[in-house]
């Protein structure tokens, strides 16, 4: 058998996470079994075990993809010359233009790394990453003298980390969750913890 080209195999490994992204969606890690993926991907058994070995393996998959998406999504928000505005732009993109498949994946997720340390090991990971990427902002806007807070750095990053979590939950649990209302108040609050420093000259004249 012919040796299949690096798309062609990114592209079949991403159609198998696809696949089991919609189950897992649908009724849980736990009822989905690797049968129900074979038949959303359609292929046979053999041909996923090509790529993934287990669930687990497929837990990592989508994760590992997620977080590459983040963290080009993230680096672009750090270079943006107006960071709250960008904020305001990637926290859109996660908790209003996502699927809500992915929000009900990431929360079956979360649930499931309580009692399988193998999936714990991969859902941490990724939650560690994304604490310390925006760790590493603040602290890099504080040394640029754009941000001046009062709490130190790893506790707000915490408290960040805590907010969204909280808005991404309500978002997959209550349909009637208005998000647009909430956001705005959200990231005014994120202002008030950084504390932006306005540069010399631009204060507003009123």
């Amino acid at each position: 058998m012919p040796k299949l080209k690096p798309d062609t195999q990114r592209a079949r490994r991403d159609h198998i996470l696809d696949a089991a992204s919609a189950c897992f969606a649908r009724q849980g890690f736990h009822r989905t079994t690797v049968q129900d993926i074979c038949r959303e991907a359609e292929m046979s058994p053999g041909a996923l075990y090509v790529y993934f070995d287990s669930k687990e393996a497929l837990i990592a998959g989508l994760v590992e993809r997620d977080r590459a998406e983040f963290a080009q999504r993230f680096a672009d928000m750090a270079a943006a010359p107006n960071f709250f505005a960008a904020l305001e732009d990637l926290s859109q993109h996660y908790f209003f233009d996502d699927p809500v498949e992915k929000r009900l994946v990431a929360i079956d997720m979360g649930l499931e790394s309580t009692r399988n340390a193998r999936v714990a090991d991969t859902y941490r990971s990724v939650d560690c990453f994304c604490r310390e990427s925006f760790e590493s902002l603040f602290q890099r806007l504080k040394n640029e003298g754009r941000i001046a807070p009062e709490a130190d750095i790893p506790t707000i990053a915490r408290v960040f980390q805590v907010m969204g979590d909280g808005l991404f939950w309500r978002r997959a649990i209550d349909p009637e969750f208005d998000a647009s209302k909430v956001l705005p108040v959200m990231i005014g609050l994120v202002a008030k913890l950084l504390n932006p420093v306005v540069p010399a000259g631009q204060e507003s004249k009123s």
